[in-house]
């Protein structure tokens, strides 16, 4: 393509020589345009090659940026948060609590009749005694079916029983609490209300119907006794029920069978059988069916052999193979001084020892 000084057809007619002419570089004939080489461009190489110069403005937006969004969403859930576990806190409120009832309990020693029968065979002790029938351990505390109440679906009765069930084995068959003295594997499962009157059964224990440890849980006196078989003896049963929309209670009634002999005196010693029954009433409330826990409400034990003119509040004091009650029955009860227990004692079927 030529420049605008040479056209490819010469010099047109009527235009004044170029060097004269001021415009002669911007105007260009006819001729010279139809010698020009135009190139078109495809679409593809016109956006990758000749993409314009300028970046177009995006059109502005409306409403709020990310950022701001972002933190709105962010703020939102943390509102939502702390307003689920203000509702759902594990952790009771102390003013919305409802106060717990304190225990009432009632341990009732039952002294032989006669010499309290023994064997050095463990086995053959169980096979002649009423408790021949009964299961050993845990398996002992069977759990009964259960069904929804009005206001309690059946998980919720299920968690209860199973509350009550790990109550009675951790305070009627765990050896480190029979013997040992251990007292925290059963105080876990109490309601929080009832935590105090626990801890004061055992730095202060008395006989008046609400502080007896022995109305907590099966407690012996190690420097008297020990276990001759681990194996225990259990035969009960359980049943739950609504008292009202708020609370369910179970019922439990249980007899305990275990083998004693006389602490350090070694496996030729004769042993024994103890029984003690324990009726147990226990209460829940929704937060302690979520906590795992109890109230225990009522506590009625009857215990033997047993001497009635010993103290059975602290610790039992079991009368062994060979032994008989002492004279003299339980100690006086003053009717004239208020929030006392009566003083009770039974007497020990014959039938309730092994046939020996």
């Amino acid at each position: 393509m030529g420049g605008p000084s040479d056209p490819p057809e010469g010099t047109p007619e009527g235009v004044p020589g170029g060097g004269e002419d001021e415009y002669r570089s911007v105007v260009f004939d006819e001729s010279f345009v139809r010698a020009a080489q135009l190139q078109e461009y495809s679409a593809q190489e016109r956006i990758t090659d000749h993409a314009p110069a300028v970046r177009r403005r995006p059109p502005p937006r409306r409403g709020l940026s990310r950022q701001a969004l972002a933190l709105v969403v962010l703020i939102a859930v943390a509102f939502g948060t702390a307003l689920y576990m203000g509702v759902r806190s594990p952790y009771r409120s102390p003013v919305a609590e409802k106060p717990a009832e304190p225990l009432r309990m009632t341990v009732i020693p039952l002294a032989p009749r006669n010499e309290v029968p023994g064997d050095t065979d463990v086995e053959r002790l169980y096979a002649r005694s009423p408790a021949a029938q009964f299961r050993t351990g845990a398996e002992g505390v069977t759990l009964p079916a259960a069904r929804r109440t009005a206001h309690f679906s059946d998980g919720q009765v299920v968690s209860a029983l199973i509350t009550a069930k790990d109550y009675l084995v951790r305070s009627s068959l765990d050896p480190d609490v029979l013997t040992g003295g251990r007292t925290r594997p059963v105080r876990v499962l109490l309601d929080s209300g009832q935590l105090d009157q626990f801890d004061r059964s055992f730095t202060r224990p008395t006989a008046d119907g609400r502080h007896a440890p022995t109305g907590w849980l099966v407690r012996f006196d190690p420097a008297r006794v020990e276990l001759a078989d681990r194996g225990i003896r259990v035969r009960g049963t359980m049943q739950a029920a609504e008292t009202d929309s708020a609370t369910l209670e179970v019922t439990t009634d249980h007899t305990f069978v275990y083998a004693l002999r006389p602490a350090g005196a070694g496996r030729d010693a004769a042993a024994s059988l103890f029984t003690v029954r324990r009726e147990l009433h226990f209460r829940f409330d929704r937060d302690d069916l979520r906590l795992h826990q109890a109230e225990l409400a009522v506590a009625h034990v009857q215990a033997g052999p047993l001497s009635c003119a010993e103290d059975s509040a602290g610790r039992l004091r079991p009368l062994l193979a060979g032994r008989t009650a002492e004279e003299g029955g339980p100690a006086g009860t003053d009717p004239y001084a208020t929030g006392s227990a009566p003083a009770l004692c039974g007497s020990l079927a014959e039938g309730a020892q092994p046939d020996v």
